[in-house]
């Protein structure tokens, strides 16, 4: 009897000891996750659920299966190479195919820049009414500054506290509204594309399959410091990374799903869609369906959104220029601060000629 309890206890001790490691390796992919949870996500996400209900549930779910497997793959080539995406294609890879490559990926990154700014200076508009130009500007120098002074486990603090508050701000939407959950369920496993909604598919996937994440991931993934000499160790970090990949993505499909919920059981009723044009009219919109408190919690989740997902767009720009010039990402380095800023200051000045933000997100 006292053998099997202290076997027993040794096989408690040991998946405890486990599971306190595997918590030591989530971060990568929550950093990821934030990039396609991201004001983007909420244009595309909103304009879904207000136009076509839960029709459009299963693009989440597809995107975020595609999105898996890619993010996948990149985070083993970060463990096994210890080298980045942006740095392997400038190794093995003629300049006349890798330049071309990693340039359009900085402008991936500055176009997702773009609409992570413009988010949070829509939310700044919202709870301060600040002029949404001002905010862009805000928004992106503070993002710089944080980038240039942070280290990685500083940023993933913070950007998991982001997604925390940004997770729980949709249960607290979800909890309010009447959802059809069968109709749901149908929609998240069975493709429907209804007429005219083909540039909202286009988003949906845009806005989740991201390049710059690609980038960024497999360059995030070396933080943890991997033993490349040690197979056993190595092949430990490739399962915990799958595990870290799979819950974060899990995380950015329920999110992403949320939204599309919550826009389809307040705006849109049999079959008659509230049209969603404008993220700050949406925000005060719900106000009168669902309480002033709804409002505020959409704009402080969007805040939140575009600060943390401006940041990670700005990592991956670093990332990927730094990776041209065969270095890795290091803010004491000249390549990656260079690389920092040619992301967000084009991003921002563009915004500076953006007519209607809202379809600058969906874009």
């Amino acid at each position: 009897m006292l053998n099997v309890f202290k076997n027993k206890f040794s096989q408690i001790h040991k998946q405890s000891k486990e599971a306190k490691e595997l918590l030591r390796f989530i971060g990568p992919g929550i950093l990821v996750t934030v990039g396609f949870i991201d004001p983007g996500n909420w244009a595309a996400n909103l304009a879904a659920g207000a136009d076509y209900g839960y029709a459009l549930l299963w693009v989440v779910t597809l995107s975020t299966l595609m999105l898996i497997l890619l993010q996948h793959n990149v985070a083993h080539l970060g463990i096994v190479t210890g080298e980045c995406l942006s740095e392997a294609a400038t190794r093995f890879l003629p300049k006349r195919i890798s330049r071309p490559i990693l340039v359009t990926a900085i402008m991936a990154a500055q176009a997702t820049a773009l609409a992570e700014i413009l988010g949070a200076a829509i939310a700044l508009n919202m709870l301060f009414g600040i002029p949404i130009m001002a905010g862009a500007v805000i928004t992106a120098v503070v993002c710089t500054l944080m980038l240039w002074t942070n280290s990685y486990s500083r940023l993933e603090t913070w950007i998991a506290g982001f997604v925390s508050v940004i997770a729980m701000s949709y249960l607290f939407e979800i909890s309010m509204v009447h959802v059809d959950w069968p109709q749901a369920v149908v929609s998240w496993t069975v493709p429907n594309i209804p007429a005219g909604s083909m540039l909202v598919v286009m988003s949906i996937l845009g806005a989740v399959i991201m390049p710059h994440n690609l980038f960024l991931h497999s360059e995030i993934i070396q933080s943890r410091h991997w033993n490349l000499e040690d197979k056993a160790l190595m092949e430990k970090q490739l399962r915990f990374e799958f595990v870290d990949t799979l819950f974060s993505m899990s995380i950015g499909w329920a999110i992403n799903s949320a939204m599309i919920l919550m826009a389809a059981a307040s705006f849109y009723q049999n079959g008659n869609g509230t049209a969603v044009d404008d993220l700050a009219v949406t925000g005060s919109m719900l106000a009168p369906l669902l309480g002033n408190m709804a409002s505020l919690v959409f704009a402080v989740a969007l805040l939140l959104s575009g600060i943390s997902s401006s940041i990670t767009a700005g990592m991956a720009g670093g990332t990927i220029f730094s990776g041209i010039f065969n270095k890795p990402y290091d803010t004491s380095g000249k390549e990656t601060k260079l690389g920092i800023l040619v992301t967000m200051v084009p991003a921002a000045v563009i915004i500076l000629f953006i007519s209607s933000p809202f379809q600058g997100l969906i874009y």
